[in-house]
């Protein structure tokens, strides 16, 4: 029991009531109910099942009533008597202070205003059949909870409406492989029973009986087979019915506003949610546990990560648009399992074949003695091309043959990637009754709503200004406003607004026009980022070159290079957070019309400025690094002091291999998995920190005595898959953009996967408030992406193995130039000759550790020797080495795009015994209708033979009474005649639906039926 006893203290300062808690007596009135689990999902009635929750930020005024002076108030929280103003102790008889004081600022005058919306909304709720019930406690400040139920009339009439498949009783037994077929499934069906999740309808798949679904139709009841209308809906069909309901609900007497979206970003309600299946922490019973219970068992836990997913129990606890998203990651990290396998291989043998590889021996042979040009001006020296031995090597793991192949083999793999999704949807689309699903129409965003109320007012305002020039602004100005606000409401709520007006490209342009600047505006931050850290390695090199000690001499080239990728993996997860808040501000400038345009948009730009992020320094080391550096002599200069940086002696390749590596594991490692982590309890702390600012002396609640609400609305709200599928989709950069560069990257993203996926599934059962059930047949725009990322990941590929390895030169050396057909002499074939004479001033090496006379240095690149007659230009080996390279990148591009198109044609979209089902099933269905519709003329010619029967006999009696004495005929009256209605010819009865017939039998009176069976 809850006691508020208000002081005996003139009320002076209405802002400054104050309210005297017992601490003993503070309690919450849902302690009293039963704490079984189960009842924690009902009403207090312990009958009707809570549908949906709405909470709002409740703060209850005082009303003074009685003398003006003194008032004393007492507020009962569970219905029982109050208690006395003060308590006194039994023994003493003293009273006892006051435990808590709760202040209660000035009222708000928007308080008022949002309890009229919600009287209003929620009366239109119950006109629409949902039935309600509010908190029965009286807090004076805190949140309020009102929980929805659908009864059956509801859920009938809305799932109709919406056209929601469900079973019928009819069924049909599977075609069943037989030969070898059969024998390897039931094989592969008991290898993989390990691996299977233990989910009773999972366990039962099996089975070779399918049923038949069809859209639910209260004129079709007897099809379906309902033992009982509380659980013949789920529980995610039961939210989603509610939902539409409140997604359409309009307040028209009090507000421009339709739809609980709309109420929630006006501040009327706080949030809106459905209720999870109770508790997530198991039980200790493998019986009778809730969908909730199973799906933290079999799939949200780390000790799970070896097995399949239960995808068909994560569509029906959270709907199909989840369900695809864990489908489609699923299939994903299975399709990488083959990638790494062959990814690994490409490494070993890159490691094998080390020692045999003829150009990283002739690196690391001193005996060659390559003396090369300084590194840097002044202050770096002379030296050997022995000394980068080590990377020589190591470019040799991920620069050899083998990686042109394993570049074409992921570029089918990605092809092959999408036509086996396209498959796994089509067949979920078939087992999720989604065939055949018709787009809803969706209402617009709160934001559109607004800003077209807001054109109206101005036209209408206008218009009335030309019409009524005379008429001034101060004659009832707000009586007016409001009459013709009703007028326009009233338009609103009957479907046809003032005009049909709408926003046009007009009213978008300075959003399109900001979008734009802001756009450009961001790929020049990012590419400022990028070219800040080509500063920094460029002045960190030539600071450590010119250390004294030898040591840090030696180490320039590592130091530079992996401070620089920690610098831009820095840069990337900064400007990944900043972006995402952009682009999510610049599509609100749009004024996207619905959630769906929104969610596009939004995707679109957090795509692209996140993909420029992401692989900006990558493309930068790829493609740019290098190519203007100039040469000896005439070297390219950044602020007339610092020379450009040049590729290592054993080429680019290991770099980009570097800078794949650290940013790509970088990102998997901090952002999906610590961020993921860490923000979500950073965000309930906070806002916990902030609910208790706002009610610093509100009533404790016991933990043990709170409802399945309170548990629920203390999680985090869903804010959709974007940041799920982002990752993803950068990651599938990674794997297929770069990946001729880094062998190992499907490997890793293969491990990411595994915790990524039980990550996901632990935030989504423990940590997230159960999100809105939302049909979907596909994964919308994330598919085109994909597919774009995998067209264009066979340029890349072809642009890297010509350009950046070192793969074309090696071949047209030992088919064109080399004297053995061997690879024997390529590294002298690579460098040419600078005369050290031809340095500018300034820029020879000041201290010389050769303990010789230099005359000549050596470089990399395709250029005509000083002793040329055109020293130092590009040679005849540089044009023979760019022609290979462009016309292997021609070849590449169109050997892969044809074997992926010839991959896609192969492969069929929708699987054979998906397409004979479909098929089967409306060959069924038009049967079973059929049949239905024979059962009902049946039906009507017994009753009327039955009509007949009884016609005869009276016929007979008839007969009999006139076949009597005339006497007896003359004493005794004679019945009536038939009608002549009998004599006259039947017409045919047209056929009706059996439901119609019967409801038309049970709605007409007893004798109404006595008279129609006597005609």
């Amino acid at each position: 029991m809850l006691n508020l006893i208000c002081t005996d203290t003139p009320i002076s300062e209405p802002g400054n009531i104050k309210f005297s808690l017992s601490p003993v007596q503070v309690a919450n009135n849902l302690m009293d109910m039963d704490q079984d689990p189960r009842k924690r999902l009902y009403f207090s009635d312990g009958r009707r099942k809570v549908d949906y929750v709405l909470v709002y930020h409740s703060r209850k005024r005082s009303s003074v009533r009685g003398s003006p002076s003194q008032h004393r108030l007492s507020i009962i929280s569970n219905g029982s008597y109050p208690l006395g103003v003060e308590e006194k102790d039994p023994e003493g008889g003293k009273e006892e202070p006051a435990g808590v004081v709760l202040d209660i600022g000035p009222p708000d005058p928007a308080d008022g205003e949002k309890i009229m919306i919600r009287e209003e909304f929620e009366g239109n709720l119950k006109d629409a059949g949902l039935e309600i019930e509010h908190d029965k406690e009286t807090k004076v400040h805190g949140h309020a909870f009102i929980r929805l139920h659908a009864p059956w009339q509801v859920l009938s009439r809305e799932a109709e409406f919406l056209k929601i498949k469900v079973l019928t009783k009819k069924s049909y037994e599977l075609r069943e492989d037989t030969g070898l077929v059969a024998t390897m499934n039931e094989v592969w069906r008991k290898i993989n029973q390990p691996f299977q999740p233990k989910v009773p309808h999972q366990e039962q798949e099996h089975i070779r009986t399918k049923f038949l679904s069809h859209c639910f139709s209260r004129d079709k009841l007897h099809l379906y087979n309902i033992k009982s209308k509380d659980t013949f809906f789920n529980n995610t069909t039961r939210s989603r019915i509610v939902y539409e309901i409140l997604r359409r609900t309009a307040c028209t007497r009090t507000c421009q506003t339709m739809g609980i979206t709309t109420l929630i970003a006006n501040g009327v309600y706080d949030s809106a949610f459905p209720l999870h299946d109770g508790n997530f922490r198991p039980t200790g019973q493998t019986e009778g546990k809730n969908d909730r219970q199973l799906l933290h068992d079999e799939w949200a836990r780390y000790g799970a990560f070896y097995k399949y997913q239960p995808v068909d129990l994560i569509r029906r606890y959270f709907g199909e648009k989840i369900g695809l998203y864990f489908a489609w990651l699923g299939l994903y990290t299975q399709l990488l399992i083959p990638a790494s396998v062959v990814g690994i291989i490409v490494f070993f043998y890159g490691w094998a074949t080390v020692e045999t590889n003829v150009p990283s021996q002739e690196m690391c042979d001193e005996n060659q003695n390559f003396t090369m040009c300084p590194l840097c001006d002044r202050a770096c020296d002379f030296w050997h091309l022995s000394t980068a031995c080590g990377t020589a090597r190591a470019s040799h793991l991920f620069d050899n043959p083998a990686t042109v192949f394993f570049a074409i083999f992921m570029s089918l793999w990605a092809a092959m990637f999408l036509e086996h999704w396209k498959r796994i949807q089509i067949s979920l689309n078939y087992s999720w009754d989604l065939t055949g699903m018709e787009e809803e129409e969706e209402h617009p965003r709160p934001k559109y709503e607004t800003l077209l109320l807001q054109k109206r007012q101005r036209k209408m305002k206008n218009t009335k200004n030309k019409n009524e020039p005379e008429r001034g602004v101060e004659e009832s100005g707000e009586l007016g406003k409001d009459k013709w606000r009703q007028r326009l409401l009233s338009a609103m709520a009957a479907g046809n607004p003032p005009g049909n007006e709408k926003l046009t490209w007009r009213d978008r342009l300075p959003g399109y026009l900001i979008n734009i600047s802001s756009i450009l505006f961001m790929f020049g931050v990012t590419c400022s980022a990028v070219f800040s850290v080509i500063i920094y390695r460029i002045t960190i090199s030539a600071l450590m070159a010119m250390s004294p000690d030898p040591e840090v001499k030696s180490n320039v080239r590592v130091t530079v290079t992996a401070t620089a990728v920690i610098i831009n993996l820095v840069v990337i997860l900064i400007l990944d957070e900043i972006y995402g808040m952009v682009a999510a501000w610049l599509t609100e400038l749009e004024i996207p019309k619905t959630e769906t345009n929104f969610e596009e948009r939004l995707i679109l730009k957090a795509f692209l400025l996140k993909f420029m992020n992401a692989y900006a320094p990558i493309f930068y080391v790829a493609f740019f690094k290098g190519r203007f550096a100039g040469r000896p002599g005439d070297y390219v200069y950044v602020f007339n002091d610092y020379r450009m940086e040049e590729c290592a002696p054993g080429g680019c390749l290991i770099e980009l291999c570097i800078q794949l590596s650290i940013i790509m594991l970088g990102k998997q490692l901090i952002q999906n998995n610590i961020f993921e982590i860490g923000i979500p309890k950073l965000k309930k702390l906070c806002r916990t920190l902030k609910d208790k600012e706002r009610a610093p002396k509100e009533v404790v609640e016991q933990r043990s005595g709170r409802q399945q609400w309170h548990l629920d609305y203390d999680l985090e709200p869903f804010e959709g898959l974007t940041p799920e599928y982002m990752e993803m989709i950068i990651q599938f950069g990674f794997v297929s953009l770069f990946v001729a560069s880094f062998p190992l990257a499907p490997l890793f993203a293969l491990l990411n996967n595994v915790i990524e996926i039980r990550l996901d599934a632990k935030k989504f059962v423990t940590e997230l408030r159960r999100p809105d059930a939302i049909r979907a047949k596909d994964i919308g725009i994330w598919y085109n992406i994909l597919s774009g990322l995998g067209k264009f990941s066979v340029i890349i590929n072809a642009f890297v193995i010509a350009f950046t390895s070192d793969f074309i030169p090696r071949l047209v050396y030992q088919y064109m130039y080399s004297e053995t057909g061997t690879m024997h002499g390529f590294i002298n074939h690579t460098l040419s000759y600078f005369n050290v004479s031809n340095f500018k001033a300034g820029t020879v090496p000041s201290v010389s550790g050769l303990n010789k006379d230099i005359t000549l240095c050596r470089y990399k690149d395709y250029r005509e020797p000083p002793w040329s007659s055109e020293p130092y230009q590009f040679s005849k080996q540089y044009w023979s080495v760019l022609a290979a390279r462009l016309g292997f990148v021609i070849l590449f591009q169109n050997l892969v795009i044809t074997m992926s198109m010839l991959v896609a044609w192969v492969i069929p979209d929708v699987p054979k015994n998906i397409s004979e089902q479909l098929k089967k099933e409306k060959t069924l269905l038009v049967d079973v209708f059929l049949n239905e519709e024979k059962e009902k003329l049946q039906l009507i010619q017994s009753l009327f033979s039955k009509d007949l029967t009884q016609e005869q006999q009276e016929e007979l009696q008839i007969s009999d009474q006139t076949s009597l004495p005339l006497q007896q005929t003359q004493t005794r009256p004679v019945p009536p005649a038939p009608a002549p209605a009998s004599t006259a010819p039947r017409t045919r009865p047209r056929a009706a639906s059996f439901s119609q017939f019967t409801r038309q039998m049970s709605m007409s009176p007893r004798s109404d039926i006595t008279h129609h069976t006597a005609v």
